[in-house]
């Protein structure tokens, strides 16, 4: 068993407070994904699982054991970083080898598992190579060899696939979840991109200013955000919010009514209400529609499989995917129809989700 259970974890660099009291449950086997954008603390978080960084307060278990005052070399983990940290002098093998020949392994016992590690990154004509003579995609795979071949418990990953350019990012993300399938570790997974975050992990646990503010599937995250930030960080183009105010039964927002569910109403404490909903949730019309908005196109950005609008709603503006072969221009006034399961109600002051 590899789960990790990180209990009121607390970690402040001077005055700046990296950690607010964390908890955070990873079951065993669980590919877990923190994310967040720059300085919210995942990475952070993430070291103080690895041993890395001595947290203030809290306690971390890991496999049922308290690890919190245990050193790395004890904490049976391994790790892929950011600059993938492979020793230049050394040969693709013996870079592979090199925890292995930390533990003091019979040759034999090292040659098979540095096999095994590089035929499941497919890099084992790469073994007699330096880092040089290798591509930062192969260097990439050589770090997480490495991390694989000591077949630790826990396998934490910090933004490995961050150096690469777009097209090998998309070729390793596959690769990476294939090989995690067949490795079936504990992984502990940091990003700052959402793609990512939603393609690999099991649960996604979204972090700012070093707090927790949802931890659930992908899905979950994806269609049902706990607050304002999430939402709008999670999804590309993000989530559209509009402002809304209450009129009885209903909520008007861009001019128009929308029903609003009762079990939102009752929980308002004011008559002021914020909903969201996705740019593939939004129907884009020329002609006049019944209880859709009315807004201008202001940008129009064709993406292949489909055109991406930016539409003018009042003060505020919409992201709206429509089919490639739409025909819209900018300065057009188009409808809006929003699929009214797919609204997400949030309070207006403290950005939560209501219902």
């Amino acid at each position: 068993m590899a789960d990790i259970k990180v209990d009121n974890v607390r970690k402040v660099f001077g005055k700046t407070v990296a950690n607010r009291n964390v908890s955070l449950t990873i079951s065993d086997r669980e590919f877990m994904v923190l994310l967040g954008p720059s300085g919210c603390g995942k990475t952070t978080l993430l070291r103080g699982i690895a041993g890395l960084e001595q947290i203030d307060a809290g306690r971390i278990h890991i496999g049922g054991r308290d690890v919190t005052d245990l050193p790395p070399r004890q904490r049976r983990i391994a790790m892929v970083f950011q600059s993938y940290a492979v020793f230049p002098h050394l040969t693709v093998y013996e870079n592979i080898a090199f925890g292995l020949r930390m533990q003091r392994l019979p040759d034999s016992e090292v040659k098979r598992r540095v096999q095994a590690a590089a035929d499941l990154l497919q890099i084992a004509n790469l073994l007699d190579r330096y880092p040089a003579q290798v591509s930062g995609g192969q260097r990439q795979r050589v770090a997480v060899a490495r991390a694989i071949a000591v077949q630790a418990e826990v396998l934490l990953m910090d933004e490995p696939l961050s150096n690469l350019d777009a097209l090998l990012r998309l070729e390793m993300r596959a690769e990476l979840k294939r090989l995690m399938q067949e490795v079936k570790s504990t992984v502990v997974y940091v990003t700052h991109d959402q793609v990512e975050a939603l393609s690999l992990g099991d649960r996604i646990a979204v972090m700012k200013d070093g707090a927790i503010l949802q931890c659930d599937t992908p899905l979950k995250v994806y269609d049902y955000p706990a607050t304002d930030f999430v939402g709008g960080f999670i999804g590309n183009p993000p989530m559209n919010f509009l402002a809304g105010r209450v009129n009885g039964d209903a909520v008007t927002a861009g001019g128009v009514d929308l029903p609003l569910p009762v079990a939102v109403r009752a929980r308002l404490s004011n008559g002021q209400v914020r909903l969201g909903i996705r740019a593939e949730n939004i129907e884009a019309s020329a002609m006049p529609v019944k209880g859709a908005l009315t807004g201008k196109v202001l940008v129009i950005e064709p993406l292949g499989s489909h055109n991406l609008l930016t539409v003018q709603v009042g003060e505020e503006c919409v992201k709206v995917n429509t089919h490639a072969d739409s025909v819209f221009h900018p300065g057009q006034t188009i409808r809006l129809k929003l699929a009214s399961d797919k609204i997400r109600w949030l309070n207006r002051e403290s950005g939560q989700a209501i219902g």
